[in-house]
């Protein structure tokens, strides 16, 4: 039990080891960062931090601005894959499997290779520098995973108990807003943080579809202030940006810490 501790202690410390040095260097001073184990009497300054919420535009509309985008995806992928995944869960074993291994297929294809593609597409019908529309290839993109974790939800449910909600006189809509989505309401957010997380951090489409600086994410403020110096990098002020822009996720998973773990293990035990 010992040993199993002391591993388990050394992984969380090796995952928080990279979040610490973040947070380490956004409160550093260009030199302690360059020479972090060399003694210095001035090591400690807020100036990157005052560098960055003093920019114009704030940064506080750029983590505003995915936000925005990282809910709307997540509310779109959420409303059409869960009626998906009840449907796919329904149909014959043979058609389910052969549905099932092209979702798994689309969701392994890297996006990447799309990329050119969706931009001729945003040109093409004029959606560009639109934070809404951002969302609709994030949710398609998303969407594949969302629904074969939904329909694995879905699956694990007994058939009993919709029969028996048949037999009370609940029609379907009735069947699942009052009966299955609370019952897989675990894997429904799980879901929805794996869906926000991707939005959350999504970079080439972001990059490409705004150029309105008033409306960039925040993937994209981090890589312009890591790239605003040609001579430097301004590695004080790029650690205080990823720092501010953790801070959302990490209040979303300490929120929601039950329910990603519960839905992350629903069905892996039965009988």
């Amino acid at each position: 039990m010992r040993k199993q501790n002391n591993l388990i202690c050394l992984l969380v410390l090796w995952s928080l080891l990279p979040f610490c040095w973040q947070i380490y260097t956004s409160f550093s001073t260009p030199e302690s960062i360059l020479n972090p184990f060399t003694y210095q009497e001035n090591r400690w300054t807020l100036q990157n931090y005052i560098q960055i919420l003093s920019a114009n535009p704030p940064f506080w509309r750029y983590l505003y601005n995915s936000l925005l985008v990282g809910l709307t995806s997540t509310a779109i992928t959420i409303l059409i894959a869960t009626p998906a995944a009840y449907s796919l869960s329904k149909a014959k074993q043979h058609l389910s499997n052969t549905l099932k291994l092209l979702l798994l297929a689309a969701a392994l294809f890297p996006y990447v290779l799309l990329f050119l593609s969706l931009l001729e597409i945003a040109r093409a019908i004029g959606i560009a520098n639109n934070l809404f529309a951002l969302s609709i290839p994030y949710s398609a993109l998303s969407m594949p995973l969302a629904v074969l974790l939904l329909n694995s939800a879905f699956s694990d449910l007994p058939n009993e108990l919709e029969e028996a909600a048949i037999v009370e006189g609940l029609g379907l809509f009735q069947r699942i807003r009052w009966i299955l989505i609370p019952l897989i309401a675990p894997a429904i957010a799980s879901t929805s943080i794996i869906v926000f997380l991707f939005s959350w951090n999504e970079y080439p489409i972001a990059l490409t579809w705004i150029s309105d600086s008033k409306l960039i994410t925040l993937t994209v403020a981090i890589a312009r202030i890591a790239g605003s110096s040609v001579y430097s990098v301004p590695y004080g002020a790029y650690a205080a940006a990823t720092v501010l822009g953790a801070i959302p996720l990490i209040l979303i998973v300490l929120l929601f810490q039950k329910q990603i773990v519960s839905g992350l293990t629903q069905g892996a035990i039965k009988g």
